[in-house]
């Protein structure tokens, strides 16, 4: 494996020379070797980033193009993206250790040609009658904003982000985790070949430091973040002295519902792949199993057996279903509510520690605990990992009233052959995504949650919508006539 190595940042267009000279390495979560490194940033590094982005937005035309211009930038974007897809997911794979048949769908030129298509769909400018007469209504660019990307879904979680934002108008700060900062240099470059303005893009990876700078930067109208609940709450408090645009997409602890006459195999299948999704490292896992009483043996077997089942493995193998924590952080963090579960008298079924056969490498056991009450910290906090609770019920309005029980509030799952049962059980569940007798996540359509779990939604209309400004522009019907507006 050849180590990468990158000695600049990507700013107002070109590789620019970092201020400081620290480094920070990529380990491979799979063989604990390096993958390579890039430039540690400093403050000076992102006051240079913003500088670039303020000034492609206030002093150029970038902001002011026609839609249909910037849609076909984004295009370009799109299919250098997709030229270059099987290398990018092989970067991905190195940094993150998700599988590498799940980041080849996840580097984001999908993204690009949605956004495309939808901005010639979008009524940019439309008149609409007010109680005192007509007003032009106009979806305007929000600003500079920060992209801040989390390490489970890297370039994904930039590219649903980032392409709304090019296509409405904004120009950008993209700041990718420490620990996954390499996939996004191919992006870089991709970005220039594409034509994409000077300044409009800018990536800076960095720490928590330099992360807490851009969002306090003057400079910076909006700050979108993927991330945890503890940093979207440092972000809208820092966000809130400036009154600063924010979008929060946080956490989760999502319940997987069985009722009565679920279809078991249907079920556990579903379940176990949404817990076993990015190794277990995404915000909409289904982390809570919850089963009618009289079913829990039945369905505790099927969900252990199923779970001892799943193949840990090298992240490249076709044949595994899920490979390593990205970091030594979080393999330890996982490790440490395995103990905690059996500390609080959960009864572990499967997994419950590393996986077996690995002499290095950060991989951890699909881990099924039962005999969990909703009370306890395995079933309350959102652990980041391959692991399951299930949860006896005796009524549906108790599993509603459990699922409910949590700070937060993503998606969610609910099994029965009666559907109209099913359909009232997913209208009472108190978050923003949820599946009748499946598990979906569209990248068309909504995404986001309620309480902990966030502020506003991505994806679909909803995800442009979070980079525009509605301004109004009150005329008269004469004016109106005049300016051509029917």
């Amino acid at each position: 494996m050849t180590t990468i190595d990158q000695q600049a940042f990507f700013i107002d267009g070109g590789f620019a020379k970092p201020h400081g000279d620290d480094r920070l390495d990529v380990i491979n979560p799979a063989t604990e070797a390096l993958t390579g490194s890039v430039p540690r940033a400093v403050t000076a590094d992102m006051d240079d980033a913003v500088a670039a982005a303020r000034r492609a937005f206030d002093e150029t035309d970038w902001p002011h193009r026609p839609h249909a211009e910037r849609a076909e930038l984004l295009r370009a974007v799109g299919r250098g993206l997709a030229a270059r897809n099987d290398e990018i997911a092989r970067i991905m794979t190195d940094e993150n250790g998700a599988l590498y048949r799940l980041n080849t769908h996840t580097v984001g030129h999908g993204f690009c040609s949605y956004y495309a298509d939808l901005a010639a769909e979008v009524e940019w400018e439309e008149l609409r009658q007010g109680a005192v007469g007509p007003a032009v209504m106009r979806r305007e660019p929000a600003g500079v904003v920060a992209l801040i990307v989390p390490w489970n879904a890297p370039l994904a979680l930039l590219m649903v982000k980032l392409a709304p934002a090019l296509v409405a108008g904004c120009t950008v700060i993209a700041k990718p985790a420490p620990e996954t900062p390499l996939d996004t240099y191919p992006l870089a470059e991709v970005l220039r070949d594409a034509g994409i303005p000077d300044g409009v893009v800018n990536i800076v990876p960095g720490d928590a430091e330099v992360g807490d700078h851009l969002v306090r930067h003057p400079g910076v109208d909006g700050v979108s973040l993927t991330g945890s609940v503890r940093a979207g709450k440092r972000i809208m408090q820092v966000c809130a002295d400036r009154l600063a645009r924010v979008h929060l997409e946080l956490g989760g602890k999502s319940a997987s519902i069985l009722l009565e006459d679920a279809p078991l195999d249907d079920a556990i299948a579903g379940t176990l792949g949404a817990f076993l999704l990015v190794n277990g490292q995404a915000c909409a896992a289904l982390t809570r199993t919850l089963v009618p009483r009289h079913r829990y043996a039945e369905v505790v077997d099927a969900l252990a057996a199923a779970a001892s089942e799943a193949v840990v493995g090298d992240p490249y193998d076709e044949s595994s279903d899920l490979g390593p924590m990205t970091c030594r952080r979080q393999y330890d963090r996982v490790l440490g509510y395995l103990e905690t579960g059996k500390a609080e008298g959960a009864r572990v079924v499967a997994g419950g520690g590393r996986a077996a056969g690995f002499d290095r490498g950060f991989y951890v056991a699909p881990t099924v605990f039962a005999d969990v009450d909703n009370g306890m910290r395995i079933a309350r906090e959102e652990i980041f990992g391959p692991v399951n609770c299930v949860i006896p019920y005796d009524t549906v309005e108790e599993a509603v009233a459990i699922a409910n029980d949590s700070e937060y509030g993503l998606s969610g799952a609910v099994w029965g052959e009666d559907l109209k049962r099913a359909m009232d059980v997913a209208r009472r569940i108190r978050t923003g995504t949820f599946t009748l007798n499946g598990y979906t996540l569209d990248p068309h359509i909504p995404f986001g949650g309620f309480k902990a779990s966030g502020i506003g939604r991505q994806n679909g209309m909803a995800g442009l919508e979070a980079f525009v400004e509605l301004k109004s522009v009150h005329v008269t019907p004469a004016q109106a006539t005049a300016l051509g507006y029917r």
